[in-house]
């Protein structure tokens, strides 16, 4: 079973000494990722700062820095925070829907799945 996804995003985050780092790596979230976040005086204090927390969490690399601290994920621009937030939730929600599509070169028409990747 797979259980870390590689990803890049939109801008990347950019560094104290200006470099960016796109590439990354997000592990599925436990139990546990997403209680004890609660437990932090930010998220009682303002309860969108859950989500920050919750990715510091999961993101396992971020281009070639040490760690992916809840610091970093509050310097990432919006469009980066927004994707990785999408990204959490489809790999995390463990749904998929299947939609109607039809090859462009047979014109058969058939369902695909989408949502997560199976290993």
């Amino acid at each position: 079973m797979q259980t870390e996804y590689e990803f890049t995003l939109p801008r990347g985050y950019v560094d104290a000494d200006g470099q960016v780092h796109r590439e990354g790596t997000m592990r599925l979230a436990t139990a546990l990722d997403e209680i004890e976040p609660l437990r932090d005086a930010r998220v009682r204090a303002n309860e969108s700062y859950l989500t920050v927390i919750l990715l510091s969490r999961v993101i396992t690399r971020l281009g070639s820095l040490p760690a992916v601290t809840a610091q970093v994920v509050e310097g990432m621009f919006s469009s980066d925070f927004a994707y990785l937030q999408n990204l959490y939730e489809r790999l995390n929600a463990g749904t998929s829907e299947a939609i109607a599509v039809t090859c462009p070169f047979c014109g058969k028409s058939f369902q695909v799945e989408t949502g997560v990747p199976e290993a």
